[in-house]
């Protein structure tokens, strides 16, 4: 259990939160959400200890061991992989450098023997003998191989020392787990296995996620950063996310009778909660949510942008075929023999394990980049628009962001640009800030708008949530799920691809998959797939 008993977070005039109290108690799973800035992982550092608060403090049972997913990537780059491992239950790994600095003394005393006896005790209470071998079966099941086990952490690419920080955190079965943002740089094995694993957590588990399928599998709570107050509500992200839309909607309708209200809030919750992720805690969040009135949930401060593509024209039914193509890159095989025909209509997904691969893929396409061999061909009316990974090279010129968005539109007029920025939540004089100091979730945003005004009838996307908070990621899905046009995308977030692609492209060095009309989770389900895939990954 961790008490948060009045905490408030002021920096200069800006309050993050103010008189802050909550309970989170063992065997529920908190999913931390607010918009961009609001102070997720701020306060998480509060509850670590990391950073103080202004006022209040944060209450921890004594003997109750906390951890925390790091940061910091080179922290431990001096150590071995399981040895960092094992670092992330800080007294066990003081006991064994005791350990091993008194069994390398000479001469060794009686009193060392002393020494050494209560701790060699108090190692066997916290499961010492067991510890690299739970610490290699973390690893394992986050997808770090066995022979990187023992090398040090400076020989590991960058996402796999996110993977043996994120092993660290769990290691040792802690009484509070803290993680931010914990699926980042997670396949969709490791993420399904860490769900899994949060979902059986016995103990307290605090969440930020900006992956809504994540947040909704493991959390049996919601904790919402708004109006400068942090509110607690049970269930899921999809619950709260259509609780407080609906209560948003029944407020703006003042015809509408209390009781009606209520009596459609109850039905709602009651449909959730009849579907509770966890048996054991379904009777007592029933209880809970039985005693919400629409009055409990308020309407979120947090805006949506419009995110809606329009296309010009339809595009014919010719509209690209590919032939043989080939690619490597480093000496490395990235892709061979795709041969592919999209259809007007297609909304597929290119999944895999290497995110470079499909990167260089959609270069190619679009004309960035040249495949080793193989060719294809566009048809001739398409209008495509391209939202690269990397878009750090749309954003060096100095001028606004009006000006920015006008040099790709056919009406230049203000009224239509300040407009549409408007919608993209560049209102007023936000429309004039210099591109070159935009945020990222800013230039996201700009991203998205220059694709809109483009209206293409074909859109490529390289991972487009990077960066975006989960409001726009919402607005996002739902734009791309109304497009009639044709979509080629790459993304981790997992309700994305299953709610957009109606095809599913998984490219492997050695091969592809091409599966039409299932979605994301039925591909991942389908027991013929499972074995092909592996077949693919073994011959890799």
């Amino acid at each position: 259990m961790i008490s948060v008993n009045n905490v408030s977070l002021q920096f200069g005039a800006r309050k993050l939160f103010t008189k802050v109290n909550l309970v989170f108690t063992p065997g529920n799973c908190y999913g931390l959400i607010g918009a961009n800035g609001s102070g997720k992982s701020t306060f998480l550092k509060i509850l670590s200890g990391e950073i103080d608060s202004t006022t209040g403090d944060v209450t921890i049972p004594a003997g109750k061991r906390l951890s925390v997913l790091k940061q910091n990537q080179f922290a431990f780059d001096q150590y071995a992989v399981l040895t960092t491992v094992i670092m992330g239950h800080k007294r066990l790994f003081e006991i064994i450098s005791e350990k091993d600095a008194l069994y390398a003394k000479t001469p060794f005393t009686d009193e060392d023997g002393m020494a050494a006896s209560r701790l060699e005790e108090e190692f066997n209470e916290l499961g010492g003998w067991n510890a690299e071998s739970d610490a290699a079966k973390l690893l394992s099941d986050l997808g770090i191989e066995e022979s990187l086990h023992t090398a040090q952490m400076a020989q590991l690419e960058a996402g796999q020392k996110v993977r043996v920080l994120l092993a660290q955190a769990l290691f040792g079965n802690p009484d509070i787990l803290l993680l931010d943002e914990p699926t980042n740089h997670l396949d969709v094995e490791s993420s399904m296995w860490l769900e899994e694993f949060l979902c059986d957590f016995e103990n307290t588990a605090i969440v930020v996620s900006h992956d809504r399928h994540f947040l909704d599998k493991v959390c049996t709570h919601i904790a919402d950063i708004d109006f400068c107050k942090i509110h607690l509500y049970p269930g899921n992200y999809t619950f709260w996310s259509e609780a407080s839309q609906l209560a948003a909607r029944q407020r703006s309708d003042e015809s509408r009778k209390i009781e009606e209200q209520r009596k459609d809030l109850k039905d709602f919750i009651m449909r959730f909660s009849n579907n509770a992720s966890k048996s054991r805690q379904a009777t007592s969040r029933k209880k809970i949510l039985e005693k919400l009135t629409i009055e409990d949930i308020p309407p979120s401060t947090r805006k949506y942008p419009y995110i809606n593509f329009e296309p010009e024209r339809e595009a014919g039914n010719d509209l690209l075929s590919i032939n043989n193509l080939f690619k490597s890159s480093d000496g490395e095989e990235m892709f061979k023999q795709l041969n592919i025909t999209i259809h007007k209509g297609d909304k597929v997904a290119f999944v895999g394990p290497n995110d470079l691969t499909k990167t260089i893929f959609f270069q190619i396409l679009m004309g960035e980049a040249s495949a080793d061999s193989g060719n294809f061909k566009w048809g001739v009316s398409t209008r495509r628009a391209y939202y690269p990974r990397d878009n750090s090279g749309f954003f060096n010129a100095q001028v606004n962001i009006a000006d920015w968005l006008r040099q790709y539109s056919a009406n230049t007029e203000e009224e239509f640009i300040r407009a549409f920025l408007g919608r993209m939540l560049f209102s007023g004089e936000e429309a004039l800030k210099p591109v070159n100091v935009l945020s990222g979730g800013e230039k996201a945003r700009c991203m998205l708008a220059r694709m809109m005004v483009v209206q293409p009838n074909v859109i490529i996307l390289d991972e487009p949530t990077n960066h975006l908070d989960l409001e726009s990621i919402t607005s996002l899905n739902r734009g791309l799920e109304k497009f009639k046009g044709t979509i080629l995308f790459s993304s981790h977030d997992h309700e994305l691809v299953k709610t957009v692609a109606n095809r599913i492209i998984e490219i492997t060095p050695k091969g592809y998959i091409d599966r039409m009309g299932m979605n994301y989770d039925e591909y991942l389900a389908n027991e013929q797939i499972k074995i092909q895939r592996q077949a693919l990954y073994a011959a890799d």
